[in-house]
């Protein structure tokens, strides 16, 4: 017998001949299914997220093409960012050199992981060939007034030395300072609970400042974005519900107010317009424009502002008094103004009327700042409020609020819309995409900063413009270039200097995915006509944490890039799977955390195996050494069940059918169906379960007789060819042990002989009473049983069970079963199986027929003779009132004696 499976031994091999063959590569006049995994940062070496993601690819992607589809399945790398930039410092080398490194050895762990990808369409970011089209599509979204350059106050990252886009920054908690104090500026304390802001990639808390930045304008797209999710039925629920929130689109009414004595007015957002008569003060963010030219007056103001700013203490009621005024429209009063810290930038105006008595928020600012509250909505029921303890939150009807006394809260909501200072508004929290970077490895802005012209684009006949010489030094090593700095300006000639920041690493990522259709286009970033054909992307596969950061950002590119001529298809993805996370002792496993295995530690198709088999891809599971030793055994006992049978069992085989051949005829056929089915919803783990118990039908098979050639031929090619997306190389292996030919990879999917509708109900059947058999044995304590008898129910017992099962929920079921002819004529039987049947009813799932139960465990006797060494008689139950298994037989339940 040779040596058992080892990837290995054989893996050069059949990458050879998949590359000789051009396996992976597709014509570019095919309509291909267009499979794609979130491309990875050149990290240096793939982790076990990287295998998870790409191996669903990959088993996804091979799987179609054996169903004969052309497949697309590219690979690429997302090279410009922060972390290559620092890795190059701290090892005294350049990004290039260190991302050129990495890409090398990422891709050749990927070849030996035996990802099947179309290298030939391969696209890098850090090349000039590729963010050349950054900067023209910058170009063309700045003349379609899509771009904006603005002073703004941004997040800072004092680490990174850059600012951050608000998807860049998360806000964590942590115990406060044992002094009381918050511990930093940058974070904010109320009641015992602390949060900070801290970079995304780092985790240094994030600080604020004003800077002249760049901006792209997805908010022109809020609206459409928001809407559009509705239309992704292939997405989870959970990323569209994150990217709502993120939009955060909000209708209401927008009330104006004019400062006293200022030149000013202060728009506020509301969506309780009915509660708009007990406003008793407004509260501006502490970002507001009315917050800034206070603050640039008043110094306790500006102290205030700058202790707060970027750190939201939504749960607090810290705030103070400008010492403003803003005139009530609707009352005439003159209402105090304050910059309070649980106003929000982003939300709504970024100031709000405070209705105490009737907002929770602003209930509890109210009565630390010692201000009225004044009721406006009662309960309709007239069961009274707590006020002015606690505040009336709900509808009612409008009291104390001039002629719109009395009326209903949703009727006044309406009415109010009439009056000058109020209209009806809808806002987003969405703020525009900042995209500035101070950093050097990113794409540099094609832009020219002149005295006399102001900012002007680069020609396109100049793109790209390319990064110099990488600089080490602090800050923003473009800024130490002279030679990439001084320039001249496009349009006068005169000396001028060139844009030093370079773009957020996320537009490089917000359109590649339209690169791989056409990566040696030189005349565009892709090829319009083509990506209508081919948009949008059958599958991508990569982590919900995306929902924000690319995610939302793909949307929003492709609907300006339709809005551009470039590009027909509005949404990009038609179904997203969100892989889960590998967890190792209940921690995500990351190499800081020292809890990393690495991919090849147990063997490429081991850790496929594994990893398809823990979970359902959307799901986390737990690495554990046990469960990865079950993945490398399946592997051994496919590899020598085929081994074996053509080295040494193939002559034997049987070439006359027998009784018990035509079950295992049927459970092919069975298992072809769920597998089918479970690779379609991207169920590997069932995949792999219906590989196991293939296998084991198949060994007993042998075991219990000479194998009838064709079926168990025909099982052990399914075989191969279920392995085959999953474990690539070991499927190539078994085809060829077989003798077919051609390349399994390119075999075409088996398909069931027969019809299976009912193949679950079948097979769980089978597999119950089998489970009843094990169960009466170890009751009973009968070591060796001498005969086993199956007793199937009578036909009109399965006519009453279909009856019960159609019958009128709200009528008598036993009635309706004994008007039944057949089924009456059996009397007190009949009633007392009527009334089980009748308590069951909700609960009834299909069953076989009568014939259909009878013949299958007539096909399955082998498997009671093979496992319990007896003899075993499959028969009808009789209308005999002496057969007391007639009695206990019910459909889907034989009745089972033991001798």
């Amino acid at each position: 017998m040779s040596r058992g499976y080892s990837h290995g031994r054989v893996q050069e091999y059949w990458q050879s001949v998949w590359e000789r063959e051009g396996v992976y590569r597709v014509d570019d006049a095919a309509d291909p299914t267009y499979v794609l995994g979130m491309f990875p940062y050149t990290s240096g070496e793939l982790h076990m997220g990287h295998v998870r993601n790409y191996t669903i690819t990959d088993a996804y992607a091979r799987y179609r093409r054996m169903q004969g589809d052309d497949v697309l399945h590219p690979m690429g790398w997302d090279a410009f960012g922060l972390p290559a930039e620092n890795a190059a410092y701290d090892r005294n080398t350049d990004p290039r050199s260190w991302t050129e490194t990495c890409i090398t050895q990422m891709r050749e762990e990927m070849e030996t992981m035996g990802f099947g990808y179309d290298w030939s369409r391969e696209v890098t970011t850090c090349e000039p060939d590729y963010y050349r089209w950054n900067q023209w599509l910058f170009k063309r979204f700045y003349e379609e007034d899509l771009v904006e350059y603005e002073a703004a106050t941004v997040n800072w990252c004092p680490d990174c030395e850059t600012v951050l886009a608000d998807a860049q920054v998360e806000t964590r908690e942590r115990a406060p300072a044992t002094d009381g104090s918050t511990g930093d500026e940058h974070a904010t304390h109320d009641g015992g609970r602390e949060t900070v802001d801290v970079c995304w990639r780092c985790e240094t808390p994030v600080g604020r400042r004003d800077l002249d930045q760049w901006f792209f304008g997805i908010t022109d797209y809020a609206e459409e974005l928001h809407a559009g999710l509705e239309e992704l039925d292939g997405w989870s629920e959970g990323v569209r519900e994150i990217q709502r929130n993120w939009i955060g689109r909000r209708e209401g009414a927008r009330v104006t107010l004019d400062v006293v004595d200022r030149d000013a007015t202060v728009d506020v957002f509301t969506t309780r317009l009915d509660t708009v008569y007990g406003g008793t003060f407004v509260a501006l963010a502490p970002g507001h424009d009315l917050s800034r030219a206070v603050a640039a007056e008043d110094e306790t103001v500006a102290q205030y502002v700058d202790m707060v700013r970027g750190h939201a203490d939504t749960e607090g009621t810290s705030g103070v008094d400008t010492g403003l005024r803003a005139t009530h429209p609707l009352t005439g009063e003159e209402l105090p103004v304050y910059v309070a810290a649980y106003v929000l930038d982003d939300v709504g105006t970024g100031a709000v009327l405070g209705v105490p008595a009737h907002n929770e928020r602003d209930h509890a600012f109210a009565r630390a700042h010692d201000i009225p509250v004044t009721q406006a909505v009662e309960p309709v029921d007239g069961s009274g409020t707590n006020l002015p303890d606690e505040p009336f939150t709900g509808d009612g009807m409008l009291t104390d609020s001039g002629a719109y006394d009395g009326l209903a809260s949703a009727a006044a909501r309406d009415r109010l819309l009439d009056e000058p200072a109020v209209e009806s508004s809808v806002t987003y929290r969405l703020r525009d995409w900042l995209i500035s970077r101070q950093r050097y490895w990113g794409t540099p802005i094609p832009v020219v900063h002149c005295d006399d012209c102001g900012h002007v684009l680069v020609p396109d006949e100049e793109l790209p413009v390319e990064l110099p010489a990488f600089v080490k030094t602090t800050g923003n090593p473009l800024d130490a270039s002279e030679e990439f700095v001084e320039t001249t300006c496009p349009d006068c000639g005169r000396p001028a200097r060139r844009e030093t920041d370079t773009m957020d690493t996320f537009v490089d990522s917000s359109w590649y995915f339209l690169r791989f259709l056409s990566p040696d286009l030189e005349t565009a970033p892709f090829d319009t006509e083509g990506a209508n054909e081919l948009l949008p992307v059958d599958v991508y596969v990569g982590g919900d944490e995306h929902a924000v950061l690319h995610l939302l950002y793909i949307r929003f590119f492709a609907r300006a890039l339709c809005d551009l001529g470039l590009l027909d298809v509005r949404e990009p993805v038609e179904r997203l799977v969100n892989q889960g996370t590998v967890l190792y002792d209940g921690e995500k496993m990351s190499k800081s955390k020292g809890n990393a295995i690495a991919p090849h530690e147990y063997g490429a198709e081991t850790t496929r195996l594994f990893v398809l088999s823990a979970a359902h891809p959307e799901q986390d599971f737990e690495w554990t050494a046990k469960k990865v030793s079950t993945a490398y055994d399946l592997q051994q006992t496919v590899y020598r069940l085929v081994q074996e049978y053509t080295e040494r069992d193939e002559e034997a085989a049987r070439d006359e059918h027998a009784p018990h051949d035509t079950y295992l005829e049927r459970e092919l056929d069975r298992t072809i169906a769920a597998v089918t089915a479970d690779y379609e919803r991207f169920r590997f783990h069932r995949v792999v379960s219906e590989i196991h118990g293939l296998t084991r039908l198949l060994r007993r098979y042998r075991a219990y007789d000479t194998p009838y050639k064709y079926p168990y031929e025909r099982g052990l090619r399914a075989l191969a060819r279920f392995v085959a997306p999953i474990t690539p190389f070991l499927g190539e292996e078994l085809w060829s042990m077989l003798g077919e030919e051609g390349l399994v990879a390119e075999a075409r999917w088996p398909e069931p002989l027969r019809a299976v509708t009912d193949h679950r109900v079948e097979r769980q059947l089978v597999r119950r009473t089998l489970d009843d058999v094990r169960g009466i044995t170890d009751v009973v304590g009968i070591d060796a049983p001498e005969r086993i008898e199956i007793v199937v129910a009578q036909p009109w017992k399965y006519r009453a069970y279909e009856l019960a099962r159609a019958a009128d929920p709200d009528a008598a079921v036993v009635g309706q079963l004994m008007a039944d002819d057949r089924i009456g004529e059996h009397g007190e039987v009949a009633a007392e199986y009527a009334t089980r049947v009748a308590e069951r009813k909700p609960g009834l799932e299909p069953v076989l027929d009568a014939d259909r139960e009878l013949a299958l465990f007539e096909q399955a006797a082998w498997l009671f003779e093979e496992e319990f060494g007896a003899e075993v008689a499959v028969r009808r139950a009789t209308d005999d009132p002496d057969d007391d298994l007639a009695r206990k037989a019910r459909p889907d339940k034989p009745a089972i004696h033991i001798d």
